[in-house]
């Protein structure tokens, strides 16, 4: 049993909430585990860390801008003050172990642990690991994948093939239909497609919704399109005063288990998270990898889902033309439903938090 942990990373939800996963599970096993986080000052972390219920604690560091920039000249001095921050709160903190999750703030957390001697794991939710989380795999313990061939990018040894950590309320959906078309004003009559292109939004998938109204109205099809906080207010105008039909556009989705619930089809962005509860949800799915990541790390993740014929690649660039034709030809075909949720499904990893959390314990040890 685990009683004093730090977990460090962030930038993005993608590695913030498996972090928060993490914690939750070290936390139902003992409910008096101490944990901290270390995360990257003036980040999203920062806030939805302690928003989660724990404390979070920041280092200056940056990353390298690839366009000409003046901030990287500051950036070895960043790297210098967060190792030596990052050494400090170690060595007060004194955890039994250290977790990273990838993100600008694992880098020098990580270092700072394994050179003190505290058992360290990185946790690589993607299918192409992260500059971070590669340059920490030669000091670490243990590192914990969700997708199979890793051994290209890491020490073999190494490896643990556990899954990406999930919190639980995002993917508990049986016997949640009814509540889901109350809470979202949907007819439970009609098929519905999700589209999700995260928290802050795809533009375009919003586009593509945009491009096809006319079509979507006269499927009979309805609509859950969460457009994201950045493109809202302008959706919001652009579409003033039109008939949207059976399609019902929100900034944000607040239970995505009750939007997981009723989703006949799910439309996404292929990021490593999105695409792990996709598994564990068992829904027919179309993947549209956005290419604005590094390394094309989302069309990576898409691939290993569709190489077992477990979900459908749309390109980003060809989205306005394909995506909506896409799933209403696939909404026409109960069979290729089927097939797809039946493959989705088998490579779910519903215990990859406890089998995370459990190679920790076997750490400590």
């Amino acid at each position: 049993m685990i009683t004093r942990a730090i977990i460090s990373g962030g930038g993005t939800g993608g590695h913030i909430f498996p972090a928060i996963a993490i914690a939750d599970e070290i936390k139902r096993r003992n409910p008096n585990a101490e944990i901290l986080f270390v995360g990257a000052e003036g980040k999203m972390e920062m806030e939805k860390v302690p928003a989660a219920g724990y404390e979070i604690k920041g280092l200056p560091i940056a990353g390298f801008k690839r366009k000409f920039a003046l901030s990287n000249f500051a950036l070895p001095f960043k790297i210098i003050k967060s190792m030596l921050k990052a050494r400090k709160i170690v060595k007060d903190f004194k955890p039994e172990v250290a977790v990273g999750v990838g993100g600008y703030a694992s880098g020098p957390t990580l270092k700072a642990a394994t050179m003190i001697g505290i058992p360290s794991m990185v946790q690589e939710q993607n299918s192409f690991p992260g500059k971070t989380n590669k340059i920490l795999s030669k000091s670490v313990q243990r590192i914990c994948v969700a997708y199979e061939g890793l051994e290209r990018f890491f020490p073999k040894e190494k490896i643990v093939l556990t899954g990406n950590p999930i919190r639980r309320e995002m993917v508990s959906i049986e016997g949640k239909e009814a509540e889901g078309y109350k809470f979202y004003d949907l007819d439970p009559s009609k098929r519905t497609v999700l589209i999700i292109g995260g928290s802050l939004g795809a533009r375009t998938l919003n586009e593509s919704v945009v491009a096809n109204l006319e079509k979507l109205k006269e499927s009979g099809v309805q609509v859950l399109w969460q457009c994201g906080k950045l493109y809202h207010d302008k959706l919001e105008n652009e579409l003033k005063g039109a008939d949207l039909g059976s399609v019902k556009m929100v900034q944000f989705i607040t239970r995505m288990d009750l939007a997981y619930a009723i989703a006949d089809v799910v439309i996404s962005r292929a990021g490593a998270i999105s695409v792990s509860e996709l598994c564990l949800v068992k829904k027919p799915t179309i993947l549209v990898p956005s290419p604005n990541v590094s390394e094309d790390h989302q069309t990576k993740n898409a691939m290993a889902l569709v190489e077992k014929d477990a979900a459908i690649l749309v390109k980003d660039v060809e989205a306005k033309e394909k995506m909506i034709d896409e799933v209403l030809n696939l909404l026409s075909d109960e069979s290729r439903c089927e097939s797809l949720k039946k493959n989705i499904a088998s490579l779910g990893k519903p215990m990859a938090t406890e089998s995370i959390v459990d190679e920790l314990e076997k750490l400590k040890k």
